[in-house]
């Protein structure tokens, strides 16, 4: 696999039949958006939804590109970080677009990252019994993952993303210049979702990126080729499986232990949500290794070795701060969202690009594994 020089966007299409969209993926396409936005929806306002953090960099174009196109906006802004997936964030959010006097025929622009896309398309689903959005995402993790599916959501004090709906966006405008101004933390946390699409079904794109990581992280054509190659294994997956239902569950690899992880420290910096999933993905791939031998230790080892090498956590140990008790881990875990009937359901793998979806796993299994990785130096 090589990365393709190119000076036309990428475009992705989302085949859900009257639910399609498209994801376009390129630099310098934040201008085109009310352009794109008057000829999906001719005449519609737009409420733009988006964080103090993002609002500095990308509001004053963003919205200078919608009303170049003559499309009315107003905007609410809300207070950076998982802290605004609250039951609080969200009313809020919703009186404000109620206030806004926003109208069936209007659309919300989710200018953000995943907490804003997953906020502000949850409130998109319910506000006048649900108005389109557009997903405007300006993290590398909302560009390769929560930005496209229609998976919205807020968090509960039990877990993380346990409220929320399936609501599908009308446009994934993934301009990748927006990633310019992403602190590098955030970066490195966003490549683990972008990561995960090799190690769950694509062995030679998860070769590419050992090869090729430091220019994806440099940016350039490298980086857009990444981004178009997650999405189109996400669209493809989501097209199959729109409601997760049954394939569509292998996108969370790494997500049952990194989701507790997340929770166990608050939700707060101490662990983005792409650290946990680092580690989770870690977790999981040794687990598999050791569960029965799913697969060979060495090549668990190989998908571990590749994440600390791009700076990812991969043990419980470089989480900073006091680590939870295998209790509150195993209590997180059985608020899992793929938990049925109390049973724990795990995204293992055979290989490196080959998850598969594992239900009934024995917790006490999974409470001796992790006693131990607690208990390692």
């Amino acid at each position: 696999m090589t990365a393709l020089v190119r000076t036309d966007p990428a475009t992705v299409h989302v085949a859900l039949g009257s639910r399609s969209y498209d994801i376009v993926i390129g630099r310098g396409l934040l201008a085109s958006l009310g352009a794109r936005i008057a000829a999906l929806r001719p005449g519609a306002k737009a409420v733009v939804v988006t964080d103090g953090n993002v609002a500095r960099h990308h509001l004053d174009p963003t919205e200078a590109a919608l009303n170049h196109a003559g499309v009315a906006s107003s905007h609410v802004i809300v207070p950076a970080g998982e802290i605004s997936k609250s039951y609080r964030v969200f009313e809020s959010v919703c009186e404000s677009m109620i206030a806004m006097r926003i109208e069936r025929d209007d659309l919300v622009v989710a200018l953000g990252g995943g907490v804003i896309g997953d906020l502000a398309g949850f409130a998109a689903s319910v506000v006048r019994r649900g108005v389109d959005y557009v997903q405007v995402p300006t993290t590398l993790l909302a560009d390769v993952d929560s930005s496209v599916g229609g998976k919205t959501a807020i968090d509960s004090a039990h877990g993380k993303n346990l409220i929320g709906a399936f609501h599908q966006p009308i446009l994934v405008l993934a301009d990748t210049a927006l990633l310019d101004t992403l602190p590098e933390r955030e970066f490195h946390a966003g490549y683990a979702e972008l990561v995960k699409y090799g190690l769950l079904g694509d062995a030679d794109f998860f070769a590419w990126l050992e090869k090729n990581w430091r220019d994806v992280f440099a940016g350039g054509p490298a980086r857009e080729h990444a981004i178009a190659e997650s999405c189109r294994a996400k669209a493809a997956i989501v097209a199959r499986d729109e409601r997760e239902t049954g394939d569509r569950a292998l996108l969370n690899l790494g997500h049952t232990f990194g989701h507790a992880l997340e929770a166990a420290c608050g939700f707060s910096d101490r662990l983005l949500h792409g650290e946990a999933i680092a580690a989770g993905m870690a977790l999981a791939f040794e687990f598999s290794a050791r569960r029965q031998g799913l697969l060979p230790m060495a090549e668990a080892k190989r998908a571990i070795r590749h994440l600390a090498e791009v700076g990812l956590p991969t043990r419980l140990q470089d989480i900073p701060g006091p680590l939870p008790s295998v209790d509150q881990l195993m209590d997180l875990i059985a608020q899992d969202k793929k938990v049925k009937r109390g049973m724990l359901t795990f995204i293992l793998v055979r290989g490196i690009g080959a998850a598969f979806i594992e239900a009934g796993v024995d917790a006490r299994e999974v409470r001796v594994f992790l006693s131990e990785k607690l208990t390692e130096r």
